[in-house]
């Protein structure tokens, strides 16, 4: 195309999409070549428009339309990506929300609710089933998918990991023989480093086919089959008493409607001393999921805000005793995934195709991008029944050396 195919319209329209959407050292190349600026600010990155006919799916999907083009290659990001990101991200989060806004948001609140288990099961394949070889690119050796605790900010992502195992288990001052009931328990890392370190037993739920075999694989090759039992079934379906309970990572995809359940499943499983730990993505204000990343990579997902956490429990009379933000440490572990997604890429391509490895590279680094801006936070609870009285007196045996 020749300079003269832009026509005014649409550089007003993409100086409109910097104002409203970007950052003074932020640029905008058009599918010509020609490049549009607000500021004379040393730019950081550039958002190269490859057709123009994004300027009317941004109009008409403006949660979905930037997204779907980077995916689809019809929109490029150059620079670095997360720090691009940011940028935007953190632009948006300081722009008042309009009423339509508002209502959209609502709608989408309603829409996702479902308390089925079929769905549940259905959302969970989707995201889970992928293959535990396309995980193992780029997680650690043990395959934890959730925030890990970095004990410094240059620990390696394997030693952020093993810290938020022990950080849990500490929480909940797991002491041998006692029985722990884990709800959402990934590919096992948890459960085995709470049987192998603290001499529990442990009964894990999860309705991933795949994770469950390959946690059970673990469970014999480290010969630890007597003391983790892993089953293929819903919380919902959770029987038994437990001296504690333990949900990492799970709360997301519970989805607020069946907070309830959540917290009776919780009740009818602790024993009187019992005491438990949730571990969830969230937010600051109720609002819900990005649209994009509901369609695309996580269905039927939820964060929760901390007072939403805190409902779950005090029906039952269970008082929180603990609480902990470590948004920062998950920006710093998806930072490595990212860095691990990238030098896997290549294989991921091969397998599942170019718009899918587009599509998780936005995927992490918007994740980045919401949790160093704040629109993303990370809520550790930890709680008790609220007439115990046997409760560690300070945080000192979180901090103690040894494991």
């Amino acid at each position: 195309m020749t300079r003269s195919s832009v026509t005014g319209l649409e550089r007003r329209l993409a100086r409109r999409v910097l104002e409203t959407r970007g950052d003074p050292r932020l640029r905008i190349v058009l599918w010509n070549g020609e490049e549009l600026r607000i500021s004379d600010a040393p730019p950081v990155g550039r958002v190269v428009f490859r057709d123009r006919g994004l300027f009317l799916d941004l109009a008409l999907h403006p949660d979905l339309g930037l997204p779907n083009a980077y995916a689809d290659g019809r929109l490029e990001i150059e620079g670095d990506l997360p720090t691009v990101l940011k940028l935007v991200i953190g632009r948006e989060a300081r722009t008042p929300e309009t009423l339509a806004k508002r209502l959209r948001d609502r709608w989408e609140l309603f829409r996702r609710r479902s308390k089925s288990l079929s769905r549940s099961k259905d959302n969970i394949h989707r995201h889970y089933d992928l293959g535990n070889d396309f995980y193992a690119l780029w997680l650690d050796e043990r395959m934890a998918y959730t925030c890990a605790y970095f004990p410094t900010p240059t620990s390696s992502l394997e030693e952020g990991q093993v810290a938020k195992m022990e950080h849990v288990s500490r929480k909940v001052w797991l002491r041998p023989g006692e029985r722990v009931i884990e709800a959402g328990c990934g590919w096992g890392s948890l459960a085995l480093h709470m049987a192998r370190h603290h001499g529990v037993y442990v009964t894990a739920y999860n309705i991933s086919e795949e994770q469950v075999a390959y946690a059970r694989q673990r469970a014999k090759a480290e010969g630890l089959e007597e003391r983790v039992e892993f089953r293929q079934d819903d919380y919902r379906n959770v029987t038994g008493k437990f001296d504690a309970f333990v949900s990492v990572g799970m709360l997301e995809h519970v989805g607020d409607e069946n907070y309830g359940a959540l917290g009776r499943v919780i009740d009818r499983c602790l024993l009187p001393h019992g005491r438990g730990l949730i571990h969830s993505i969230g937010r600051v204000q109720r609002r819900p999921m990005d649209a994009w990343i509901q369609r695309n990579i996580f269905p039927g997902s939820y964060s929760p805000t901390l007072d939403e956490m805190v409902g779950i429990l005090s029906p039952h009379d269970l008082a929180v005793i603990d609480v902990e933000n470590l948004r920062l440490h998950y920006e710093k572990t998806l930072e490595h995934w990212l860095e691990r997604f990238e030098k896997g890429a290549g294989a991921v391509e091969r397998r599942f195709g170019t718009k899918f490895v587009r599509t998780w590279r936005l995927y992490l680094a918007g994740s980045i991008a919401s949790f160093h801006v704040g629109n993303l936070q990370l809520w550790q609870v930890v709680f008790h029944r609220g007439r115990e009285r046997d409760l560690p007196w300070n945080r000192a045996h979180l901090y103690r050396d040894g494991s």
